[in-house]
């Protein structure tokens, strides 16, 4: 709810007051919530290196409690923040990281996160063949465990790898498919999708 209902500044306001209360508690699980939830509402404002510095926080917390679940999901909050910062390798080694520990405990929706945020890395390296493999594996995982959402940018991101490797047919082939997803689930990326389809068809 608050996402939704409050800007990300009094977010923060919220979210530093219940940290403080975690760590007078010594409740380290809510304190690790907490920070990373501040990471995700620094994001937002685009102070990436306050997010980051949340991030790694949580990260040490939940290898001190072994929380390795936790742990592979934070190696993918720094790993995506990251890639938003153009550092592609540190994006990489941590996705690598933290496809590695959810392949070990079994975390799906993790496992397919990772991989679509490696495609996402090596597609801003220039590499889109490489890319498509991650994106056609996290595509496999979001489909057996039910993620539309998952799948719609699966089948988008592959589509413009595709488009980049020179195969339009198939490039529209997933935009279309992509496009029905977005508009069953009413995602707000539907129109630039459809945008994008309608320059492909008139080959732009």
């Amino acid at each position: 709810m608050l996402d939704l209902r409050q800007h990300p500044r009094q977010q923060i306001q919220w979210l530093e007051a219940a940290l403080a209360a975690a760590r007078r508690l010594n409740d380290r699980e809510a304190e690790a919530r907490h920070l990373g939830n501040l990471g995700t509402a620094y994001q937002r404002l685009g102070e990436t290196r306050l997010a980051i510095e949340n991030h790694e926080q949580v990260l040490e917390i939940m290898r001190v409690i072994g929380d390795r679940e936790g742990e592979g999901r934070q190696q993918g909050n720094l790993g995506s923040t990251y890639l938003r910062l153009g550092e592609l390798q540190r994006a990489i080694d941590y996705c690598v990281q933290q496809l590695e520990i959810t392949r070990e405990i079994g975390g799906r929706r993790g496992e397919g996160n990772a991989l679509g945020n490696l495609g996402s890395a090596y597609t801003e390296l220039g590499d889109p063949r490489r890319a498509v493999g991650y994106y056609e594996q996290q595509l496999e995982i979001a489909r057996e465990i039910g993620d539309l959402l998952g799948e719609g940018i699966a089948l988008w991101n592959t589509a413009v790898a595709l488009d980049e490797l020179g195969d339009r047919t198939q490039a529209i082939e997933n935009a279309n498919a992509a496009l029905v997803i977005c508009e069953q689930i009413e995602d707000p990326h539907a129109d630039m999708v459809r945008e994008r389809l309608e320059e492909w068809r008139k080959g732009k």
